[in-house]
Order: C-alpha cells, then structure tokens, then sequence
C-alpha cells in the first residue's frame, strides 16, 4: 500500500508510519514540526519525509497527484497554544480541507481521521459519551478547529473512519499531564493534580487499529477508548514510580476549572464491534515506556489545550 501521514513525525504519525514501512508498505510523511521531530521517523528507503504546511493547498495537491496513496492519515494537528486561533485554523481547517479535497479530487480510497473528544464539550450530557452525543466544540480553538474540518469529512463523500480519542499516551507525547509531570519531577518542582479522571490509552494500541482502517475495516465515526477512566492523580503516582522518585513528593490538589471536564469518558462498543477485541496496554507500562523516551529524548514543550494558570 502507499499512505500519506500528515504529522508524520508527531506522536501518532510516526508510530503509524513505522507499523507500515515495518510490513513494506511505501510511506511519504509531512510534518512541518511544529510539535513533531524529525528523529521520530529513521530513514528508510520506503519513506519520503516532506518538511513543510499542509496548509499549502499547491504542495498537498502535488504530492497526492503525484504519490496516488492509497489512504491518507491524517495525524497533523495544531494545538500548542490555546490563544493562537491563526494556527489552529490555518492547520486544522485550511490544512485539513486542503487534504480531504485532495483525496477527493485523485481518488484515494480512504481517510483516516482523529478528533478530540472535547468535541462534546467540557459538560457531557450522558457518561460514558455515546457517539450520538452531540457535538458542542465550543470549549476551545482546538476543538473548535478539529470539530470544523471532521464535519468537512462527513460531507466529502469520501469512505473514512473518524477516531474521536481518548486521552493518547506514551513515547513521543508532548501535551497533556503525562510530560508535565515528568519534566516537573525531573526539575524538582512541585506538581499540581486536578480533580479529573481521564482515559489513557497507549498510543500504538491506536496505531495498530489505524493500519487496520487503512486496510478497510470500519467506515465512519467511532471512539478509541479503553471505557474506563482512572483519576489524574493514579497518573501522577504512576509517573512517581516509573522515575523512582524517593520519598514520595506530594502533588497539590486543586479544583477544576471552569474549562476543564470532571470526566471524559467514551463508550467503545461499536469500536469493539467493528474492529474486534482490542488488548489496552496496563497504564504503568505505558508511563513506563513513555519516561524511558523522556529521559533519552526530553519532553520539547510541555503543551495543554486549556488554559490554566502556569504553577511556579
């Protein structure tokens, strides 16, 4: 097969990437590394890595004309900043409709797609999230952004599958708690835990089921998620552990704020129905495998898509 991953060198993208090359399958990635890096994805004589914007409609239809993928995965996502809405919008929404109009326009046979479950907003109405729960975005510019360009997808005519995820963990993962904490604890600061339960789900359990979508199972919207959410803090206490941090430094508890959702949790049933049984991998060997990359590699930014007051 030949697939296209936008956000080739990000968490998702190359782990993505390197399960298809595994198996030879010819890749081409674009990352303009905003968040990703360029080590992320060893050379390979079945890869071609393209440093530059989805947001150029010009080089998105040249490289789709001219490699005629197979499937595109479209990883890219802007989110670094919540305040920067020129970012949000050029990559999620201009980038994104650049691509969907690209695979239209050359005929690639499927889209992979994947949005944020703050799709529902931060006040679920039912827990866990069914997939027919409506869409309220308007929480922050990411998903906002990322909500605009899957509504573009469902009515392109394409055949696509949409995973709207769960919090994506591990090696490679630069927002969210996860490195945080860990660059926190490694600088001797103090941490904060909020009172929220999250699903973590390791992030090539993902992959793997993305390489199954390109090969054809599944059609439309459906949830990556373990369907169980575990408090931030067992997160954080994970973390403690995997850095064998001796004594035990104590987090500060503090209230949620007025962005940010006691609980996102989704139902996977048609997940589970469509595309099999899927074995989650344990939540300490996925903070496990996740500090191992941090202590080799460093964290590169330490990113969150609400905006809350930065602790000292």
């Amino acid at each position: 097969m030949k697939i296209l991953i936008s956000g080739g060198c990000g968490q998702v993208g190359s782990h993505v990437a390197e399960l298809f090359l595994k198996r030879g399958d010819q890749v081409v990635a674009i990352d303009n590394l905003a968040t990703g890096r360029r080590e992320h994805l060893a050379d390979h004589p079945n890869l071609k890595v393209i440093i530059d914007t989805i947001a150029d409609k010009a080089l998105v239809d040249k490289i789709v004309s001219e490699f005629k993928p197979d499937a595109i995965v479209h990883t890219a996502a802007s989110y670094k900043d919540p305040n920067d809405w020129y970012n949000d919008s050029l990559t999620n929404c201009v980038g994104g409709s650049n691509l969907i109009h690209a695979a239209k326009e050359y005929g690639v046979k499927r889209f992979i797609y994947f949005q944020t479950a703050l799709c529902y907003g931060v006040k679920p109405l039912h827990q866990p999230i069914r997939l027919d729960h409506p869409k309220f975005p308007a929480n922050s510019s990411y998903a906002i952004t990322k909500t605009a360009n899957e509504d573009f997808l469902e009515i392109s005519g394409l055949d696509f599958v949409t995973f709207r995820l769960a919090n994506v963990i591990g090696p490679r993962n630069v927002s969210g708690p996860l490195p945080i904490f860990f660059q926190r604890l490694k600088d001797g600061k103090k941490c904060f835990v909020t009172q929220a339960r999250r699903d973590f789900v390791y992030v090539m359990d993902l992959a793997k089921n993305v390489v199954k979508a390109c090969d054809g199972t599944g059609t439309g919207a459906y949830h990556f998620s373990s369907g169980t959410d575990v408090a931030i803090k067992e997160l954080y206490d994970e973390v403690v552990a995997a850095m064998g941090i001796s004594p035990y430094p104590e987090a500060e508890i503090k209230e949620l704020g007025p962005d940010d959702a006691p609980s996102i949790l989704l139902d996977p049933s048609r997940t589970f129905q469509d595309f099999g049984k899927i074995e989650f991998t344990p939540l300490k060997e996925t903070v496990r495998s996740a500090i191992e990359y941090f202590q080799k590699h460093g964290t590169l930014g330490e990113y969150t898509h609400l905006k809350l007051e930065k602790t000292k």
